[in-house]
């Protein structure tokens, strides 16, 4: 791709795609990350440093994508992975977590390289997977509406104010419910203001440690909800729009940069859903060739949002806990509910996936190892049993 060529198809609507996918997963995603953060009593150059790494490499993966194959390539960070973080913090040490990181980084893109991708989530019944995605993230809705007992009309504001958003631009209703909490934010009284740091972040690097739990707990879970949730939806995404690449390539990308990010606190890099279809669609621009534009962009912004890291922990910072929370959770509520009915709608585990979804939402842990594994577990049980019929009696 030429600079020449870039020239020609440059255009406002694809640039403004790309900044709004990037505020949106800032407004959505992040603030899951910076929930797991609060629960884990993480410092906050350590947190900068997370916001860095998943920055750049979504940054990373996203143009290099978009430029080899001229196609509109959206990655993030894995949402459900964050939310799965929140289960396991601060139980869990860091250097454990990074650990499971780079251990889910290699096994997804070995399992993308093998070209095991689609015949291994073919092994996973569709409403297994659905089942642990939604409780893992259904505890966040939970959570979003006892956190408003701390500050019932200030988050009830944000609640309706989520209602109104969501009825009038229903695709950017959560970045106009982040401006409201930060309104709200402002207009509280504050004893003294986080000092705010317009340097470069400068990234933390933690040395990794390998555990039995992590892997089973955080690095498997972390693997099955990436495939299943992320880069399935997304290649689906990209197919839906006319677009015709092949996973391995994709999946490889993420996963070397995963590998390197891991270091310094980076969840896993994946192919976005939610905020692909707005770089994919003719919103972007009318011409599918020129919508790649999109996804450069896209990259673009988020490696700006990863040099100044620290100003996105500021923001954060000035939020009361409960609007972090009741944030969280309404960002999460398309994904809770698309999750909760692919479990019930796939008739041939229903119960299996009911299952999984109770014991991943129990939060149970046992032996070291969280719910999400035991929801897994509970499921694949009940799908093996359901499957063996009982033999015919013989008169």
């Amino acid at each position: 791709m030429s600079l020449r060529m870039l020239r020609q198809d440059w255009s406002v609507s694809a640039v403004t795609a790309g900044f709004i996918a990037v505020l949106v997963s800032y407004a959505g995603p992040l603030l899951i990350l910076f929930q797991a953060a609060q629960v884990g009593m993480v410092p906050p150059d350590i947190v900068a440093s997370w916001v860095w790494a998943i920055s750049i490499g979504a940054a990373v993966s996203g143009i290099a994508l978009s430029a080899w194959f001229k196609v509109p390539v959206i990655t993030a960070w894995s949402a459900p992975g964050s939310a799965l973080l929140v289960t396991l913090l601060p139980d869990m040490p860091l250097s454990e977590v990074v650990g499971a990181y780079l251990t889910a980084a290699v096994l997804i893109g070995v399992i993308g390289l093998s070209g095991l991708f689609d015949r291994l989530m073919q092994l996973i019944p569709r409403g297994v997977a659905y089942g642990m995605m939604a409780g893992i993230l259904f505890q966040f809705g939970l959570r979003a509406f006892k956190s408003m007992e701390a500050l019932p009309l200030l988050t009830g504001c944000m609640l309706v104010g989520y209602l109104v958003f969501k009825r009038r631009w229903p695709r950017y209703h959560m970045v106009w419910v982040l401006g409201l909490a930060l309104l709200l934010a402002v207009l509280q009284p504050h004893p003294s203001w986080p000092a705010l740091s317009l340097r470069p972040t400068v990234p933390t690097l933690t040395w990794p440690v390998w555990t039995w739990s992590a892997t089973f707990s955080l690095a498997l879970p972390l693997v099955l909800v990436s495939l299943s949730g992320q880069f399935m939806p997304g290649m689906a995404i990209l197919q839906a729009a006319g677009y015709r690449v092949a996973a391995r390539p994709l999946i490889a990308v993420t996963s070397a940069v995963s590998i390197v990010t891991a270091l310094f606190g980076g969840i896993t890099t994946v192919l976005a859903a939610i905020t692909a279809a707005l770089c994919t669609g003719r919103d972007a621009h009318e011409d599918p060739g020129r919508r790649y534009v999109a996804g450069l962009s896209n990259g673009l912004f988020y490696l700006i949002g990863g040099t100044f890291g620290g100003l996105i922990v500021w923001l954060f910072a000035v939020l009361p806990g409960p609007f972090v929370a009741v944030l969280a959770g309404l960002a999460l509520t398309g994904a809770i509910t698309s999750n909760v009915l692919g479990a019930v709608t796939d008739e041939a585990h229903r119960e299996p996936a009911i299952l999984t979804f109770l014991a991943t939402a129990s939060g149970v842990s046992f032996l070291g190892l969280g719910s999400a594994f035991w929801g897994v577990l509970v499921g694949a049980l009940a799908c093996a049993i359901q499957a063996r019929r009982p033999r015919a009696s013989v008169a």
